[in-house]
């Protein structure tokens, strides 16, 4: 069961590695209703977190036998990075990955 555990850990660490994140997050012209945000941060977000970490062990234990196939950089976006970035790199009641546009800056500009 420790094993599991850690398999489990290391999996869904590695999927946070995958991706860049917010500094590279598109931007959002959304405006959700506090309806949606608290849908959001009451069901999606925890679901969302919870096929992340599942899609994080699938790839792993599925490794092997995708990059055989030659699609391991797809089946890592698929299972693992399109979950993690609609859970953390999204704005809390949109319905697109990305940041909200209002709050963007780009670093060029001083």
């Amino acid at each position: 069961m420790k094993k599991l555990s850690t398999l489990i850990t290391v999996a869904f660490l590695s999927g946070f590695m995958a991706f860049a994140g917010p500094a590279q997050a598109q931007r959002v012209e959304e405006k959700p209703s506090a309806l949606a945000m608290v849908g959001d941060a009451v069901i999606a977000r925890p679901l969302l977190l919870g096929a992340t970490v599942v899609g994080s062990v699938v790839h792993t234990v599925t490794l092997p036998f995708s990059a055989l196939g030659g699609n391991a950089d797809e089946v890592g976006e698929t299972l693992v990075v399109g979950p993690a970035k609609a859970t953390f790199v999204r704005c809390l009641g949109c319905t697109q990955s990305g940041r909200n546009a209002s709050e963007v800056v780009n670093q060029g500009d001083d």
